[in-house]
């Protein structure tokens, strides 16, 4: 299935700096604060696109993320769609590992570097620097490179990559009002996701038209380097202190910087307790992993089942192009969650409707997977896009409510490890009980029982929050 990252929202810059070093990435009113209502999400939109600063700092999040889809799909079809070889489940976990693990690890510390230089700058250039390092995957590719220096490459564009996004969740309270700050929380993540979905189909067109080869992948990857050159000039038209970081009159300028990394470090560790002694937000985390891990089994699944099993034998091409709709599906999914959630939870509380789309899953794996019929495939992608969405959109509304604003940074930096994390261990720990087809009844029925078997764990401890 194709897969989308939901973003967890930006955080007021009140958070002391330990704390706020370790979040780029969560936030909300101030605790004990009433939450403001939210409307609809179009309605939403439209607020705050009434906010000129909050137009360019969107612009630029929407351009680099339609280039972050672009990028994947190249990545992923150079892995998986390359006429030159086959895949197999090994190199689906590997490529699962570079794109998802480091990703994340390095995210809690990038707040340390956001606090210290202009975000602004940090927007401008991180794009511009995105862009040279996907120049050299792009020469990597078109000489048929897949080993070390292609996975360090890809790594480059993606650790750069979390220090653009962070500054993003920084900057929102810059640039939109406080009472709006929900609003733009929810729009910014949905619609930057949706793009960066629409990307990965439109990467995948480029690939198909350029003939998929390693030429035809350096070819996409270069589309997306210049989404981040047009992002790096949007950027560029903000003014320079407009994002912060403001140094508040009286407050202590940052201290050293390994002295801030290795506070960043204890702070975690902190948090972790933290979180952990509340069941809301631990169990919350805890649902999230368990769907994210569990989906991460059925895309590896279901992009052997197209490269391998649908369309064996036929020009990748004509795979690559048939798993565009499932990606498309997805993609259409993940934004009806966003319309969906907020109406759903204003009469169910949000762990019952965790544990219902944790529940529905289960049973759509459990039903349509074991048909390995495309067109229920593509149904069940649009069901799992928007579950999955709906989950994540709970659970980061729970964390916002129920942590308190000294840790709340600390908390999504959790969520954004939890949701890549998984997604990456799924396909080390499945890969080697996956025929190469990805043909497997036997893994489809396990994905079905472990959806179920988080649905009613997650409702027996989750309900007892409320």
């Amino acid at each position: 299935m194709g897969v989308t990252r939901p973003e967890p929202v930006p955080q007021a810059p009140s958070v002391p700096s330990a704390a706020h070093a370790a979040s780029a990435h969560a936030g909300t009113p101030a605790q004990g604060a009433p939450a403001p209502q939210r409307g609809s999400f179009l309605h939403d939109l439209r607020i705050v696109w009434a906010e000129r600063d909050f137009r360019h700092l969107l612009s630029t999040r929407l351009i680099s993320q339609t280039g972050d889809g672009i990028f994947t799909a190249a990545v992923g079809t150079y892995v998986f769609f390359n006429k030159s070889f086959f895949p197999d489940p090994a190199a689906g976990a590997a490529a699962f590992a570079v794109l998802y693990g480091p990703y994340s690890l390095i995210g809690p510390f990038a707040g340390v570097f956001i606090d210290r230089w202009s975000r602004r700058q940090i927007l401008t250039y991180s794009a511009l620097l995105r862009s040279v390092f996907v120049v050299l995957t792009a020469g990597l590719m078109a000489a048929g490179n897949t080993s070390v220096p292609l996975y360090v490459a890809v790594l480059l564009v993606l650790g750069v990559n979390r220090f653009f996004l962070s500054a993003l969740s920084a900057a929102l309270p810059h640039v939109v009002a406080g009472d709006k700050l929900v609003m733009g929380n929810s729009v910014s993540p949905t619609l930057g996701g949706t793009l960066a979905a629409v990307g990965g189909i439109v990467g995948l067109g480029v690939n198909a038209a350029t003939g998929d080869t390693e030429r035809g992948a350096a070819i996409t990857l270069l589309v997306a380097g210049a989404c981040y050159v047009a992002a790096s000039l949007v950027a560029r038209t903000m003014p320079r202190d407009l994002l912060g970081p403001v140094r508040e009159p009286g407050r202590a300028a940052p201290g050293r910087l390994l002295s801030e990394l290795g506070a960043v470090a204890v702070g975690l560790v902190n948090g972790v307790r933290y979180v952990i002694r509340r069941r809301g937000p631990a169990t919350a985390l805890a649902a999230t992993g368990g769907n994210r891990f569990f989906y991460g089994i059925l895309f590896l699944i279901s992009i052997l089942l197209y490269r391998n099993y649908f369309y064996a034998g036929v020009k990748p091409s004509v795979a690559e192009s048939h798993y565009g709709y499932l990606v498309g599906a997805v993609a259409v999914g993940y934004f009806c969650a966003a319309l969906v959630t907020p109406p759903v939870t204003r009469r169910v509380t949000k762990p019952a409707y965790i544990a219902l789309m944790l529940a529905a899953s289960a049973l759509l794996v459990g039903i349509l997977g074991s048909t390995f019929s495309q067109v229920a495939f593509i149904v069940m992608g649009f069901c799992l896009g928007l579950a999955g969405q709906a989950i994540a959109i709970s659970a980061t509304t729970i964390l916002q409510e129920q942590v308190a604003d000294d840790y709340r940074g600390r908390a999504f930096s959790y969520y954004d490890m939890m949701f890549n994390i998984t997604f990456a261990a799924a396909a080390l720990i499945s890969a080697p009980f996956m025929p190469r087809s990805g043909h497997s009844p036997a893994l489809i029925a396990a994905v079905a029982i472990g959806f179920g078997v988080v649905a009613v764990a997650y409702w027996l401890t989750g309900r007892r929050s409320q």
